[in-house]
């Protein structure tokens, strides 16, 4: 009886375990598994790995008049971290972002509690409003600004002339701003509608339970939406945190308007841009990049790590 028993068992553990699957079984999951990972991953890699990859490669090296490219390690990351022009940017770029990103989202934040009460009438017609701006191309939407900013042409002009005033959105104290503007106008819709879907996933069941407990509007705001969205908060955080560290397109085609104001280093990717294609200094351009990448990874990665924190409580 005691060999029967054995033999019997044998099989069993040869064919498999605890969870009854053979190791062939489970490779072949291993591997159905990459299949469908596969395409993804590949696709990653081409379009983020690699660039990133060739950029560090490039960042290491230094296109000298004599002797052509030599490796030259991690000198091109200490002139970009000396580099004054790039001192600038940055500061020009982070006094933006402290700004500008606060008073985006909070426009946003109200315009999703406006959308989310009942008592708005043309929810609809208000939503699509908000968010046909981030519909429009960037660099059509700049230059619509452009020409509206423009002192002797366009809306501002005609408002000047009959108000008597001489407002310059062009000048060198409210450059940045007129900048902001176009930013918040194109990026409104869309933090919105973050905000907005978060909003609407909130359970009836806790407005029904606000109500039962005698909770009006303001509370019922202030206690169940708020934090109902502070995780929509943190993700428009960082996205528009590194928005701002990538801002280009605006000041590079308002450069046109004002080119007295707007340098080619006015911001880091700008700087990085002119570098690049116009000063024939692919690698420093690569490190300026790099540089601009791990200090916005890190910035995005405290707030989020933030956020994460609140969560916990």
């Amino acid at each position: 009886m005691t060999t029967m028993a054995r033999d019997t068992v044998a099989p069993q553990r040869k064919s498999g375990g605890p969870s009854g699957l053979s190791r062939p079984s489970r490779r072949r999951g291993r591997w159905q598994g990459w299949m469908f990972v596969g395409p993804f991953m590949g696709v990653f890699a081409l379009t983020f790995l690699a660039p990133v990859a060739y950029a560090l490669y490039l960042s290491l090296f230094r296109d000298r008049l004599i002797g052509g490219v030599s490796f030259v390690g991690l000198s091109n990351y200490a002139q970009a971290l000396a580099d004054p022009k790039l001192h600038e940017g940055a500061l020009r770029v982070g006094l933006f972002l402290v700004v500008q990103v606060p008073i985006m989202l909070g426009l946003a934040l109200v315009a999703a509690l406006a959308l989310d009460s009942p008592r708005l009438a043309g929810r609809a017609l208000f939503r699509i409003g908000l968010f046909l701006p981030y519909a429009v191309p960037g660099v059509v939407a700049v230059l619509m600004w452009g020409y509206i900013y423009s002192p002797r042409m366009g809306l501002l002009a005609d408002l000047n002339a009959a108000l008597g005033l001489g407002a310059d959105p062009f000048s060198a104290q409210w450059i940045l701003v007129a900048i902001g503007n176009i930013v918040t106008w194109e990026f409104l819709g869309y933090n919105m509608l973050i905000f907005y879907s978060a909003l609407s996933s909130i359970p009836l069941e806790r407005y029904e339970a606000a109500a039962l407990d005698g909770a009006g509007p303001l509370r019922t705001v202030w206690s169940i939406k708020l934090p109902a969205l502070r995780g929509a908060i943190v993700i428009a955080t960082i996205f528009s945190i590194i928005g701002s560290f990538q801002l280009f397109n605006e000041p590079n085609i308002l450069r046109s308007f004002a080119p007295s104001l707007i340098t080619t280093f006015y911001t880091p990717n700008m700087y990085a841009y002119n570098l690049s294609f116009f000063g024939q200094q692919v690698n420093y351009a690569a490190t300026v990049a790099i540089v601009m990448g791990v200090i916005t990874a890190v910035i995005a990665y405290i707030v989020q790590l933030r956020g994460s924190r609140e969560d916990l409580r």
